[in-house]
């Protein structure tokens, strides 16, 4: 089992005649996972790696019945792309853009609401969704892992690699990169309620980062809902006050959003919290040797 992406999703790319949506297609495909078609207004009626390119994403999934979009557009278009995939009623759509203006996330956020949540964004600043030996929408690593029963939600992607890797002898269910930025389509509860209900996950792996508020709000719903065990990481307990690090959203302003806040508030709920990624990894497998 898995969340959100399976064996039979169908993944389109908007964006895929880019070189970062032309390199990642074909990982994408090199994994197995069913990339059945592309999005290009302008290059629509061709091919593009033996695979048809289409004018909109509505014609996409009317032609190739898919029902996950992969976004690779500059920032300054990400907008209106994810609108477009919002617009076609497509159940999933995974926006990889970084460097997406707030305003316009907030936007395409809102929009999305007000059609009803039809269409799930994960994203914007982030590495995509992977259910290992299953599919694969957006830039993790396909061969980092094995299939297995633990869940991973993470705001980091180099971070969210990492524990896939040292885990990977017991793997993974989903692993679900949100992103880091200050607006995101899918939060770590979205995920925590996705893999509390998942038969095929065993245990949750959550990355959080100092800034904001994300991981107090899901220790608050951790403690109220999530029955199986959680292990958690945040990074940054060396971040300076008010200096943004790395992503937009991790910055420290006074003592909210610090890492000690964090911990403190999950381990409060009776989440194990590493001090590194590798302890964090330590505490998983000592949680899955003893299932």
């Amino acid at each position: 089992m898995a969340i959100w992406l399976t064996e039979k999703s169908r993944i389109i790319v908007q964006g895929i005649t880019g070189s970062e949506g032309t390199k990642h297609t074909l990982r994408m495909l090199a994994s197995g996972a069913q990339v059945v078609g592309g999005v290009n207004p302008r290059k629509a009626g061709t091919t593009h790696e033996g695979l048809p390119v289409f004018a909109t994403v509505a014609e996409a999934m009317e032609k190739t019945r898919a029902d996950v979009s992969v976004i690779f557009v500059p920032p300054a278009f990400t907008a209106s792309a994810v609108k477009e995939a919002i617009d076609a009623e497509i159940p999933l759509a995974v926006v990889i853009t970084e460097g997406v203006p707030i305003h316009d996330t907030t936007e395409f956020w809102a929009y999305a609401t007000a059609k009803g949540n039809k269409t799930r964004i994960i994203g914007p600043n982030c590495p995509g969704i992977a259910s290992p030996g299953a599919s694969n929408a957006g830039i993790i690593p396909a061969d980092i892992t094995t299939p297995g029963r633990i869940g991973l939600v993470s705001k980091s992607g180099t971070l969210t690699y990492q524990l896939m890797y040292e885990l990977r002898d017991f793997g993974f269910s989903t692993a679900v990169g949100i992103g880091g930025d200050p607006v995101i389509g899918t939060t770590h509860i979205d995920a925590l309620q996705a893999f509390q209900g998942d038969p095929g996950t065993d245990a949750i792996v959550m990355i959080g980062e100092i800034g904001g508020d994300a991981e107090e709000r899901a220790a608050a719903y951790i403690e109220k809902h999530v029955t199986k065990p959680v292990v958690a990481y945040v990074a940054g307990f060396t971040a300076p006050e008010g200096k943004t690090m790395g992503h937009a959203g991790a910055i420290v302003s006074g003592s909210a959003g610090t890492a000690q806040a964090k911990k403190e508030a999950l381990e409060k709920v009776g989440v194990r919290v590493g001090k590194t990624p590798s302890e964090t990894a330590r505490l998983m497998r000592e949680i899955m040797q003893n299932r």
